[in-house]
């Protein structure tokens, strides 16, 4: 085996008393693509920061071409040949791709004037070199996600980056861009460059990855190359236990509608449109989804559902009576919400596990003794809750910012769950939860569908979707583009929907 590009040797970084690093040691070996997985926390991103300089070690050192290497900041390892990708993309959204790119190092004409057509003909050069075709006029703005990421890359490249980190790469991306990307990584491989690929998917891992390393809680616990692990052995090297099956099984069948939507219109926060004319309906003992490219009206519709955002247009009726706006209106007439931003809409960090699990329900008389909450009878509520969600700790004095962000939203879960609604609205229900609390959530939603409720679901992970759903709304510029049984679709075709293309490609 020829000698690693990069190596990190028992690399370790604290955060006051975290040890988000422990002891770490990885290689990364000339044009292969390196997966790093492990579950939200385990110290995957904080791993990359320490080798792209934007963090100190606290112990251990890294190697770059056999050599011993300081990188005390970002431009040392831009000089050493890295290059990292970040989640959120670092783009000047109203300049053009050339100027991005030229940011730091512009060319100059004459007055020592920015070159503009110097800077383009770099671009297009660059993108011929790597595959990578670009506009180098177009303003970043007017881009998709995709291609902004592929602009993200081409920066690093021209930069003179012979190693990548790509941080999530694929969180905001439809199908089509996920095979785009995979293909620009093949065609980078290919022409020498190392590749380390930040992810908890595994289809993922498996689809592009020659090699896999796996972290939890801080500390490298396995890996090889991709072809001697299984998803399984993966799943159970990232959250320490085997995975449970998830339990698709259906126990009983469809029944009466008990929510239905009806040409409902609803403005964004500028007053523009953002729902237009949209109806559909999800009957007791199903799950609708809702998929779409974040921004095309899904916010607007969670919101106005849930009685948080008044509608222009429309009628909601739930369990065949229209109800009037307002959060507790629906509450009262059966809707439960779990809400996509927990800290801002599901819980109150500062209030106990006790307390947060009563949210919305705190007029009921039972739980009081007088005009004020009895402690006592909401800590006798809350434990059985806490431990059959498996919230931990299972304290009912403990603080809710004091949790995970998986526990936070098992929390919330449990609440909405407890409630016993006959309607369910579920946003983006495992967005920043690790693998082993996705999985425990999708089965209790799962278990609420065949206890005969009705639930609405949106988000922006196509597979989430389809592992969960029985039907498909797919939503595009704020409307219903396509409805679809899970069982005569997939992500392909629903991918084309999501960006506007279906039309274009059946033509």
């Amino acid at each position: 085996m020829p000698s690693p590009v990069v190596a990190l040797h028992h690399i370790t970084r604290r955060f006051g008393s975290v040890v988000a690093n422990d002891d770490v040691s990885l290689e990364l070996q000339p044009g292969e693509i390196h997966a790093l997985v492990g579950e939200n926390g385990a110290g995957k991103t904080t791993l990359m920061r320490v080798l792209y300089g934007l963090l100190p070690p606290h112990g251990g050192h890294i190697d770059v071409d056999g050599r011993t290497a300081r990188i005390a900041r970002p431009a040392d390892a831009i000089r050493l040949g890295l290059g990292m990708v970040h989640q959120h993309f670092m783009l000047v959204e109203p300049m053009t791709v050339a100027e991005n790119l030229a940011l730091g190092h512009e060319p100059r004409a004459g007055l020592g004037r920015f070159s503009a057509p110097d800077a383009e003909r770099a671009v297009e050069a660059l993108s011929r070199r790597y595959g990578l075709p670009v506009d180098p006029r177009a303003r970043i703005r007017a881009l998709s996600v995709g291609v902004q990421q592929r602009i993200e890359i081409l920066k690093a490249l021209h930069h003179g980056a012979r190693v990548l980190i790509l941080d999530e790469p694929t969180a905001v991306l439809v199908p089509q861009e996920v095979d785009e990307l995979f293909q620009v990584l093949r065609g980078l491989k290919a022409q020498g460059t190392s590749i380390v690929l930040i992810t908890h998917k595994l289809a993922e891992v498996r689809a592009v990855a020659d090699r896999v390393t796996v972290m939890r809680a801080g500390r490298v616990v396995g890996g090889g190359p991709i072809g001697s692990l299984s998803n399984a052995a993966i799943a159970e090297l990232m959250i320490g236990r085997p995975l449970p099956p998830l339990g698709l099984e259906r126990a009983g069948g469809v029944g009466q509608v008990r929510l239905e939507v009806k040409d409902l219109e609803v403005a964004d926060d500028r007053g523009l449109p953002a729902v237009r004319g949209v109806s559909f309906e999800v009957r007791g003992g199903e799950i609708v989804g809702i998929a779409g490219v974040e921004g095309n009206g899904q916010h607007e519709l969670v919101e106005c559902l849930a009685g948080l955002r008044p509608a222009r247009r429309g009628a909601v009726r739930i369990e065949d009576r229209v109800v009037p706006p307002g959060a507790r209106a629906r509450f009262a007439a059966g809707l439960a919400h779990i809400p996509a931003d927990r800290h801002r809409r599901g819980m109150i960090a500062e209030m106990t596990l006790a307390e947060n699990l009563v949210l919305g329900m705190h007029h009921d008389r039972s739980l009081g003794r007088g005009p004020a909450l009895d402690p006592r009878r909401l800590a006798e509520r809350a434990r059985p809750l806490l431990a059959t969600y498996d919230v931990r700790p299972p304290d009912p004095r403990a603080r809710a910012g004091a949790l995970s962000g998986g526990n936070q939203q098992k929390l919330v879960v449990a609440r909405e769950l407890a409630r016993a609604a006959g309607v369910m609205l579920v946003a983006h229900p495992t967005r920043g939860v690790d693998l082993g609390a996705t999985t425990f959530i999708h089965r209790r939603l799962l278990d609420a569908r065949n206890a005969g409720r009705a639930l609405l679901l949106v988000s922006s992970e196509l597979s989430e979707i389809l592992a969960l759903s029985d039907r498909v709304l797919v939503m595009y510029e704020g409307r219903i583009v396509c409805e679809r049984r899970v069982e005569s679709t997939g992500e392909r075709e629903l991918g084309l929907y999501m960006t506007g293309q279906a039309g274009a490609a059946a033509s």
